[in-house]
């Protein structure tokens, strides 16, 4: 109930739904018990959606109250601000209010403002990059755009609440149809392996898978695995090999229907499901989430419950959005020790920046000084919201002295008004948010002139060089235009 009255100004929602099911304002008012007239304030956002209200909406059209109260709005603006912040619109006079009477009123044409702005982003990096390598500057021209799929991919996710209903079900039913039993999951897939589709597993040495630790051999029928994987990779990688040969249609049929622009982006995709199906053998839904809410989302011991890495547990934490058996809303996301995000699930409304690094001052960045040891911050955004979250290393696997592990450090995080139900929250007073360290979401789009930490000026910001004045930072700001 909190969720729904905290964000109860649903009016492009509700007429979202009303048009979606052909009704008018009169017919859509007599089924709600209200007035026409009361619904078109509702509508234009004059008046805001009751609790009763929306339990009577979820009853008579069947919508998941939960998703239907969800803040998409707040992050359209998030991204329409981040957007306009591009030195492309420099004097420009676009105001906040802009970004969220668009979101409201026009939220589709607000979000292909943004994913024209990726494509030109990504056009101009793509260009950039290029021009460092290519002697003959007058050769760009020939060179074509051929996009990012890796985001394409990202945004299928997104726009699924990284769930998808249909491999939890296929994962369910490898389960009684294996009759896999836990603590022994890779031998049971390894048995239906060979006794459903004559595939056998071999282990091999390093040396002769080389790169891979994984691979597929068609002609002779065999999954080879490499010797580095650890029990709970191998047994991952079993998983995602079965989704391709035994769910192959079911993993096209949602790609298809995401409708990506090119042939890379859609066998990413598959991978992406065939890894999110092989999550959820390893961690059946509704046995994890029940153990996620006894252990109050201690990563360790569900880890050692479920035979899985803490990556892949904290990667399955985001996934727990099946309607009426909901899990606490997480966001995710994975850093190597350059700043580069490798994996990023932006849940829970924490703003993850799309284009560009991160703020230095959350915590995922300190977890690199300590390995293996979690760390967990109470932090808040400029826009004033509160997050908890926890970090810490991983390491994937290498090859040996030649080629050492992967370092990487993952952050998992919800709303400080979930935090309470996480372990790792305990000591913590969730309702003092001025101990709250604040962050933003990278130097260039972050409005606080006065950290220490600031890499870059602010891109909506006129910087003042005073070769005789030196303060924390090294950079100097006139106010803020008023908006």
């Amino acid at each position: 109930m909190a969720i729904m009255e905290k964000k109860a100004m649903l009016g492009p929602k509700v007429r979202r739904l009303r048009r979606d099911h052909g009704l008018t304002q009169a017919q859509m008012a007599e089924q709600l018990g209200i007035s026409p007239s009361y619904l078109n304030l509702i509508e234009h956002n004059q008046r805001p959606v009751t609790v009763p209200l929306l339990l009577k909406l979820g009853q008579r059209f069947g919508v998941d109250l939960q998703a239907f109260a969800e803040d998409e709005e707040s992050r359209l603006v998030a991204g329409l601000r981040e957007v306009f912040a591009d030195p492309l619109f420099d004097g420009s006079d676009i105001k906040n209010q802009d970004f969220r009477e668009l979101a409201a009123v026009a939220p589709t044409l607000g979000q292909a403002v943004v994913a024209l702005y990726r494509g030109y982003r990504g056009a101009r990096d793509d260009l950039q990059a290029l021009a460092e390598r290519v002697a003959d500057r007058e050769k760009l021209h020939l060179v074509q755009h051929t996009g990012f799929p890796q985001d394409q991919v990202r945004d299928l996710f997104q726009a699924q609440s990284n769930h998808f209903s249909d491999l939890e079900e296929a994962a369910e039913s490898l389960w009684q149809d294996g009759k896999l039993e836990r603590g022994d999951i890779y031998r049971g897939l390894a048995d239906w392996l060979n006794t459903q589709h004559s595939v056998r597993v071999r282990l091999l040495p390093s040396e002769v898978m080389g790169y891979a630790v994984r691979r597929f051999d068609r002609h002779s029928r065999r999954i080879l695995l490499s010797e580095m994987l650890a029990p709970s990779g191998r047994t991952f990688q079993l998983a995602c090999q079965i989704a391709l040969l035994r769910h192959r249609d079911l993993l096209n049929r949602i790609v298809e229907a995401a409708n990506l622009a090119d042939d890379e982006a859609r066998r990413l995709a598959r991978i992406g499901l065939a890894n999110y199906f092989a999550a959820a053998v390893l961690m059946p839904y509704q046995r994890f989430l029940e153990a996620a809410a006894q252990v109050r989302y201690d990563i360790e011991i569900l880890r050692r419950r479920f035979d899985a890495s803490f990556e892949q547990v904290c990667h399955r934490l985001t996934t727990l959005h099946r309607p009426g058996a909901k899990g606490v809303p997480f966001f995710f996301m994975r850093v190597d020790s350059a700043g580069n995000v490798s994996k990023r699930f932006s849940g829970a409304g924490f703003h993850l920046a799309r284009f560009g690094g991160g703020c230095p001052r959350w915590i995922v960045y300190e977890a690199f000084g300590t390995p293996g040891k979690i760390h967990s911050q109470m932090a808040e955004m400029p826009d004033g919201t509160a997050y908890f979250s926890i970090a810490r290393t991983v390491a994937k696997t290498g090859g040996g002295h030649r080629s050492p592990p992967q370092q990487f450090a993952v952050a998992l995080g919800c709303d400080v008004q979930h935090a309470a139900q996480v372990t790792y929250a305990d000591g913590f007073d969730l309702s003092n948010t001025d101990a709250a360290t604040p962050i933003g979401v990278n130097c260039r789009l972050c409005p606080r002139l006065n950290c220490s930490q600031r890499a870059f000026p602010p891109l909506n910001h006129r910087l003042i060089v005073d070769e005789n004045l030196r303060g924390l930072s090294p950079y100097l700001f006139a106010p803020p235009s008023a908006e």
